[in-house]
């Protein structure tokens, strides 16, 4: 009964703070909007590039590329004061022997874009020049060229289409990435200004237990943190179109108790900070390494000691689950350790938030 009257207590607070709820309910859909905009704007590149002395032929081969534009330029000069006015992003010059190639370099997925375009249309145009001096010896010898079939190329995609993107693989991640940070935020800052305002003073005055606290303050902000967890996957799935192949909710039950663990981890961290501006001070200690440890950048190829550090971060099991789930198709079958561990760090984040009020109760 203790438990729901303070649940109810900082429900009612929770809903006379607007701010709160535009941050916790709003924020996160902006976020995942403009990197959705930011990233599809950016898989329509165009490099342009500048040709000197370039056959004909691996000309037209480079310029079927996409993605690619072809500028001729007579002298490797006036090639050169274009790239360096920005007008092309490299320059591509033969001598009849080898390839010189001058990238600007400012973009390095223009300059890797650059370097597979120039690969792929050199294989092309060499096997095609094969396939020419077949023909012409085939004729010499009077003998009827055959016209092998060409041979068609069907492309076959475990997840998405030709139009999947790296975005794509990161969403899931990101989705719930921006669960963590904003409860774990708006959580911490929440029992913060409780202290602060003198109203946890004034409860632990009263014969109401730690547990009880601690308990009324997940249940209450647990409520919001699954509604905002269903808007935020509701949102990615069918307003930024992220196909998930396996089933929704799992998705919805992983961001849900990722979240659980962000709430606790966040009224954990609140213990420790005497102001709000000593809680940001704990983002990039606490959040902003979970995003590097998610998923988002290859955990295989990092050194061991990093490996040790990614074990002990919530959102690298969540990251792992979500990406099993939404590209993979996974089960619980499958993900049942990352479910544990998730459910392992609410159990002992709980524990701690019982034990860190020890500091303002003895009792």
């Amino acid at each position: 009964m203790r438990i729901l009257s303070i649940t109810r207590r900082v429900l009612k607070e929770l809903f006379r703070d607007k701010r709160t709820l535009m941050l916790m309910f709003i924020a996160p859909l902006l976020v995942l909007s403009l990197m959705k905009v930011v990233f599809n704007n950016n898989s329509d590149l165009t490099v342009n590039l500048a040709t000197v002395n370039m056959e004909q032929s691996l000309k037209d081969t480079l310029d079927d590329t996409d993605h690619i534009s072809l500028k001729t330029y007579g002298k490797y000069s006036t090639a050169k004061d274009a790239l360096k006015d920005q007008k092309v992003d490299g320059i591509i010059e033969y001598d009849g022997t080898d390839f010189t190639v001058t990238y600007a370099n400012l973009d390095a997925t223009k300059t890797t874009l650059t370097k597979s375009a120039l690969s792929a249309a050199q294989v092309k145009n060499e096997i095609s020049n094969l396939a020419t001096a077949l023909t012409k010896m085939q004729k010499a010898a009077g003998v009827t060229p055959i016209q092998a079939p060409q041979p068609k190329i069907h492309n076959v995609y475990n997840y998405g289409d030709k139009n999947t993107s790296y975005l794509d693989k990161m969403l899931p991640i990101l989705m719930g990435f921006f669960v963590f940070f904003f409860v774990f935020l708006i959580s911490g800052m929440a029992l913060l200004r409780e202290r602060a305002s003198g109203t946890l003073d004034r409860l632990l005055a009263t014969p109401v237990k730690r547990s009880d606290i601690v308990f009324g303050y997940i249940l209450s902000y647990g409520l919001l943190a699954i509604l905002q967890t269903i808007i935020i996957v509701s949102y990615t799935i069918w307003v930024l179109n992220v196909e998930v192949t396996g089933s929704i909710l799992w998705v919805v039950i992983i961001n849900i108790l990722l979240a659980m663990v962000a709430l606790t981890f966040g009224i954990l961290m609140s213990t420790f900070a005497k102001s709000e501006f000593q809680m940001m001070q704990f983002i990039p200690l606490v959040v902003v390494p979970q995003i590097f440890f998610s998923g988002l950048i290859s955990i295989d190829s990092m050194a061991g000691w990093l490996k040790v550090i990614a074990d002990i971060m919530p959102m690298k099991y969540a990251g792992d689950a979500l990406t099993n789930v939404v590209m993979s198709g996974a089960g619980f079958t499958q993900i049942w350790f990352d479910l544990l561990i998730l459910l392992f760090f609410l159990v002992l984040l709980t524990v701690g938030n019982i034990l860190g009020l020890k500091r303002y109760r003895k009792v």
